[in-house]
């Protein structure tokens, strides 16, 4: 079966190049990262590589065209395509004997070819595939989001290139898929040639004569559940637990069709479904599982951060300052600006004056915004200030980060805010979101909280934890009591670079910022 070689990534931001050359010919015989192209980009001449061993079948561009990233290059048919099929048609004869003729007009108009999954991050060579969002027999429009994938940087949603009919999804949930590798079959208009859709038709038969028994399997599954499966690991997503817990079923006595006997909501579902075993049913296996574990792989988000955290404590002599700051003004100014705003559809919360008053301070203190290099033989300032907040995210722990704090009001940090915030919950950061941050923000108050030790972004030096507002009693300059509303900050500071005292009057001069807000405005330009 011919398939499309997908041009990948050739270089950070290039969407397009020049096809220079082609080092093969139609018909040539190839061999697996035999170089086929020769494409120039607007930085470098970069030769493509063969993913697989067989036969060119047809060369997209002439010479000096312009190709596309993420499109097909050129079509061949992989080694031992032939021989499979050869071997399917004793099969296929045997299924079509019992299947009614197709029309001509649906053998002719279709082919099947595989979706190659594209470079989707610079050094990625596998993902996991989060969530499929169509199934085996959808019909698909261009571009429509067909998957969700996580690799160890960001939720990646993968879109379709053709129009057509969803044939095969070659992975299941949870499953690791490879970059450059088939990710799902789709049925499309052919491109003329009548042998090649035959040749599809042909390829649905023995499927089609598959069919019935396995739609017959789980019934059969189904039926004896009730007395003779115990699923001790129950391998199982946490969504797939959770329709287990409101069907009441015990998901370590449901048998899991999955790979390694994961079990799927359909699993749950039929074996809720089965009928019910005989009142003197043994109680036994239930007992069995009393203190069961299960082993789940720590991937994607939770994997880098994991290995971030570890390599940060490790390697950065951390210390921690602490402080009160009052908040009663600013609440009151904020709340003043809050519903003027919210007319404009400009959501505003807290973290804008924070980030503009750390700004702010970091003109007068460029020491807290500068990172020192490996081996701590260097120091490097920066004229932006990158602002990072830390998110809680569906995937992990995300840190985007403001860029050019210091060239932007309050408005539209709070516009960015609300953007980066709305990507992250949902997973998806485009990575130029994710880099170049010089200090970070953490609002674990946000959940709850007073006091705390962040672990430093590296390569950063500082970061800040805000704890939650209270309502405390304080003195006033009267000597008299009153409620104020008090939060706590943790700061975390990199000693190589930075002392206790820079770090405390950095906090003082940022806590004045916050404490009176017109003192910050006095100070922007």
């Amino acid at each position: 079966m011919s398939i499309d070689f997908i041009l990948p990534d050739i270089g950070e931001g290039i969407v397009e190049c020049e096809l220079v050359e082609w080092l093969v010919a139609e018909g040539d015989v190839i061999a697996e990262d035999q170089p086929v192209a020769d494409v120039m980009t607007d930085k470098a001449l970069v030769q493509i590589p063969a993913m697989h061993s067989g036969v060119v079948d047809k060369l997209y561009y002439a010479k000096g065209e312009i190709a596309k990233v993420h499109q097909p290059l050129f079509a061949m048919t992989p080694e031992g395509s032939a021989q499979s099929e050869s071997v399917a048609e004793p099969i296929v004869a045997e299924a079509t004997a019992e299947i009614p003729a197709v029309p001509a007009a649906a053998v002719t108009g279709t082919q099947v070819e595989d979706f190659i999954l594209p470079d989707i991050g610079e050094g990625i060579v596998e993902c996991e595939l989060v969530e499929w969002l169509v199934a085996e027999g959808d019909l698909i429009e261009e571009d429509q989001p067909i998957a969700d994938v996580m690799t160890d940087k960001a939720l990646v949603q993968i879109p379709a290139m053709h129009k057509g009919k969803v044939v095969k999804l070659y992975y299941a949930k949870g499953e690791i898929a490879k970059v450059h590798a088939p990710l799902f079959a789709i049925e499309i208009a052919a491109t003329g040639q009548a042998p090649v859709a035959a040749a599809s038709v042909v390829t649905e038969a023995p499927k089609a004569a598959t069919a019935q028994v396995e739609t017959k399997a789980p019934v059969v599954a189904a039926q004896t559940v009730s007395t003779k499966v115990v699923n001790a690991k129950a391998l199982a997503s946490p969504a797939v637990r959770r329709v287990a817990r409101e069907l009441n079923v015990n998901i370590h006595q449901v048998p899991g069709s999955g790979k390694k006997g994961r079990v799927y909501k359909d699993d749950v579902v039929a074996f809720n479904q089965a009928p019910v075993a005989s009142a003197n049913t043994n109680a036994a296996p239930v007992a069995n599982v009393a203190g069961v574990t299960r082993v789940e792989p720590i991937r994607g988000i939770k994997a880098v951060m994991a290995k971030a955290m570890v390599n940060s404590v490790s390697t950065i002599p951390h210390f921690t300052y602490c402080e009160e700051i009052d908040m009663t003004n600013l609440i009151k100014l904020r709340g003043d600006l809050k519903e003027v705003y919210a007319k404009q559809d400009i959501k505003l919360t807290m973290m804008p004056f924070f980030m503009k008053a750390m700004s702010l301070a970091l003109k007068q203190f460029p020491l807290v915004n500068s990172q020192v290099n490996e081996d701590c033989t260097e120091l490097t300032y920066f004229d932006d200030h990158n602002i990072g907040m830390a998110v809680d995210s569906k995937v992990g722990l995300l840190v985007p980060n403001v860029k050019q704090v210091q060239t932007k009001s309050i408005l539209d940090l709070a516009a960015d805010i609300t953007r980066l915030t709305n990507d992250a919950r949902s997973g998806r950061v485009p990575a130029a979101d994710l880099k170049g941050g010089t200090i970070t923000i953490s609002n674990i108050g946000a959940i709850g909280g007073t006091v705390a030790t962040p672990i430093i972004n590296k390569p950063e030096s500082a970061i800040v934890a805000l704890g939650k507002l209270q309502k405390l009693p304080r003195f006033n300059d009267k000597g008299e009591v009153e409620a104020r509303s008090i939060m706590q900050v943790s700061w975390s500071g990199d000693h190589r670079t930075i002392d206790g005292g820079t770090i405390a009057r950095f906090c003082n001069l940022w806590k004045s910022f916050l404490e009176e807000p017109s003192n910050m405005l006095v100070h922007m330009s």
